[in-house]
């Protein structure tokens, strides 16, 4: 590792645009380069100002991430497929030679953490500070010795938009301790699991690990949840900048609030549709036994519950079809199936509106607007858990400038955000 200060003049002499282009310019634009120096910058520079480090220091990044293919199928065991995006947190620390860990994230309040007891804290339930204690207990727990550090955070990842901005802080967190805690040694399926029971366990939200899978592992990754503590992890291979498509991510400005009832719904009817089998999730239940007992379940479970699980079914099997169409460089089949997988979406899982709120369907709005803009060409779908937020559109480049200038007529300037499969999940950026 370097000190800040040498860390600072190797950045502004170049020395690490290869490693922040692999992460930032995906589009192959020297603005895009210069861009992601200048704030590989300001965050070493920020965290010299904020906790002025006297030793060695090194630069991290948590991205974000985006599901492509298995809509509500992770909570079932089911199988999905997710790719890291080039929004990001990326962090700049270095030990502190306490037994704190010290952050500031830009625009937050600082957080100490001490080392010496890492009990859940009910009181830190949905903060930062839980995450943190989290992580650190995790990693404790697997054997090795803790010590603190100083850590400077700057995020690009969008809040509420469906790009999981708690696993790329979870991720970053997780390539830090591992750098200073663990001399490397943590994989990152490990790091990813470690950042799941973080968030179950302390930060209090019982999710699976699709988001933190994705974050993690980085590029397109298809994952079988079938065993959830051994889920089986496949990179696929494509390169999406080859595609001739833009990945847009539309921010519809609608509340995730008071949706809870909504999510919960969507596991519990299924679960219910599976309980019918005797079975937990719908994976055990096998879908010829589930298509024989249709009839019954409407009466038992009713409709809403049947077509959420011919919904599970149908985005499991095209999860898996999708990544087999990326790994045969066949784009136009994987647009096809995110096309299917959309329409399952609307008619059968039913996560594009609040029944709670009928007079809000933004989801639905920006998808109509959006085929139309698109007429026929690239593909469109609900984006993330639904009901309100995000819908995703794989955007033909030579019509990005007409789709976003269209669907931001509607929801305003900036609510069209173009992303990049990025190939690198969380990671040393550099030391």
């Amino acid at each position: 590792m370097s000190s800040c200060t040498s860390l600072l003049e190797a950045l502004r002499a170049g020395a690490h645009d290869q490693a922040l282009s692999a992460l930032y310019a995906l589009d192959g634009a020297q603005a895009s380069v210069d861009r992601a120096r200048g704030r590989a910058c300001h965050v070493v520079q920020s965290l010299m100002d904020a906790f002025s480090p006297t030793g060695d220091a090194a630069l991290f990044s948590g991205p974000g991430r985006t599901e492509i293919g298995g809509n509500h199928t992770d909570h079932q065991r089911g199988r999905v497929l997710c790719g890291s995006v080039d929004m990001d947190m990326l962090a700049c620390a270095a030990p502190n030679g306490t037994n704190i860990v010290r952050v500031q994230s830009e625009g937050y309040p600082a957080l100490e953490i001490g080392l010496e007891d890492l009990s859940v804290r009910e009181g830190e339930k949905n903060t930062s500070a839980a995450l943190v204690r989290g992580v650190a207990a995790k990693v404790r727990e697997l054997g090795y010795p803790l010590s603190g550090f100083d850590a400077y955070i700057t995020s690009t990842v969008l809040s509420g938009s469906g790009l999981s901005s708690s696993a790329a802080y979870e991720t970053l967190l997780g390539n830090i301790f591992n750098r200073f805690c663990c001399g490397g040694a943590l994989d990152a399926i490990t790091i990813a699991k470690i950042g799941q029971y973080a968030e179950n366990a302390y930060f209090g939200k019982p999710c699976g690990l699709m988001d933190q899978m994705g974050s993690s592992v980085g590029g397109a990754v298809f994952i079988d949840f079938n065993d959830p503590a051994n889920p089986v992890v496949e990179k696929v291979d494509y390169d999406f900048s080859q595609s001739g498509h833009a990945l847009c991510i539309v921010d519809t400005a609608s509340s995730h609030g008071d949706l809870t009832d909504d999510y919960a719904a969507v596991t519990r009817e299924m679960g219910a549709v599976a309980a019918h089998f005797g079975k937990s999730v719908l994976r055990d239940v096998p879908l010829e036994d589930f298509h024989a007992a249709v009839p019954a379940l409407r009466q038992e479970c009713g409709d809403r519950a049947v077509l959420r699980a011919m919904h599970f079914y149908s985005d499991d099997r095209r999860a898996a079809q999708e990544a087999g169409a990326l790994k045969q460089g066949n784009f136009e089949a994987f647009l096809n199936m995110v096309n299917a997988s959309g329409l399952s979406s609307s008619l059968c899982l039913q996560n594009t509106w609040s029944i709670h709120d009928p007079k809000q369907q933004a989801i639905p709005l920006a998808l109509t607007v959006g085929e139309h803009l698109l007429d026929g060409m690239g593909a469109i779908r609900v984006h993330g858990g639904g009901f309100a937020g995000t819908i995703q559109a794989w955007v033909p480049e030579e019509y990005l400038t007409v789709f976003k200038n269209g669907i931001e007529g509607l929801f305003g300037p900036g609510k069209c955000h173009v992303l990049h499969i990025r190939p690198v999940g969380g990671c040393v950026v550099a030391e």
